[in-house]
């Protein structure tokens, strides 16, 4: 099976950013239109597996977000703002703007779920249904920091959320010192056991695009404002009382770690004014790849596509 098959390999110049992406080729009309973005610390390569079952029945869109893979990686501002998941989410809005495409599925992986989050919210006419795998919120996850026993494990899984946003240079200096041990540590973790579940391809496209300094930069800012003005963004949203507008499926890894510290149905359903149904999957937190076909199938289920195209992971 040939890398990204079917789809095309483009760069979009928009207002603040340039985000490079791999599309369904032809046009958009005839076919629901799914946006899928990646976390950390990956790019949309990640996506090639669920892709291939997919790629019949929806018109896709994988972009790297600003920040990751090919996508623009300015330097941090003072207050991390152009990296919040406003701006990210602003990108994802002026691409499919860019496409000619008004209204679509959202999917979004780890921190790609958190821009999803925030595009559900700022641009609710803009989606129909959203999924997002193996997060909780991130504003009841920082509140829970304190109050999740116990607290030592919360710390230990998630350490990274505390290491990154630290000061630059602190964090980018020392992931800096050997950046793919840094990067096979986190892809070989979080139950996920090792790299097997990696197709070589997609390695070698993680390595790449990680082994930079600006790269490392730019996930730390990712972090940093998550921690800082994205608080302050989601805050504001709770008290103004903005809703998710749309159907919401939610996945997770039984034995990944989200679920051992939050109710992730629990918690989505009260960001969501309307129906949160979903799942836990038989894998760590890398579940698309890990559980690719399965990932595939409940995601058609749900953006509601016809059938699933049977191809080999």
């Amino acid at each position: 099976m040939n890398w990204f098959e079917s789809f095309e390999a483009r760069h979009f110049e928009l207002k603040e950013a340039t985000i490079y992406a791999h599309v369904s080729m032809g046009s958009p009309a005839g076919r629901p239109a799914l946006l899928l973005l990646h976390g950390f610390p990956q790019c949309h390569a990640m996506w090639n597996r669920v892709a291939r079952h997919l790629a019949q029945d929806f018109f896709l869109v994988m972009p790297d977000l600003r920040g990751y893979g090919d996508s623009s990686m300015p330097p941090g501002q003072a207050n991390h703002a152009n990296y919040s998941k406003r701006a990210l989410a602003q990108d994802m809005v002026e691409l499919m703007d860019a496409l000619g495409i008004d209204r679509f599925h959202l999917c979004g992986h780890d921190r790609g779920g958190r821009v999803a989050h925030r595009l559900a919210l700022d641009h609710p006419l803009r989606v129909d249904k959203l999924c997002v795998i193996d997060i909780a919120p991130t504003l009841d996850m920082y509140n829970g920091t304190g109050m999740k026993r116990p607290y030592m494990e919360f710390a230990r899984a998630y350490y990274h959320w505390f290491h990154l946003i630290q000061p630059a240079p602190l964090p980018e200096t020392m992931i800096g010192g050997d950046p793919l041990a840094y990067l096979h540590a986190k892809l070989g973790g979080w139950g996920a056991s090792g790299l097997a579940h990696v197709e070589a391809a997609a390695l070698a496209e993680y390595e790449r695009c990680f082994n930079r300094p600006e790269a490392i930069h730019s996930a730390c800012e990712d972090y940093r404002a998550s921690a800082g003005i994205d608080l302050e963004h989601d805050r504001q949203s709770r008290v103004l009382g903005e809703q998710i507008a749309c159907d919401i499926l939610v996945l997770w890894g039984a034995k990944g770690v989200i679920h051992t510290f939050f109710d992730p149905l629990q918690l989505w359903q009260a960001q969501c004014a309307q129906t949160v149904t979903g799942q836990a999957m038989e894998a760590g937190h890398f579940i698309p790849e890990q559980r690719s076909e399965e990932t595939a199938q409940l995601l058609a289920r749900f953006f509601g596509a016809a059938s699933v195209n049977p191809t080999k992971n």
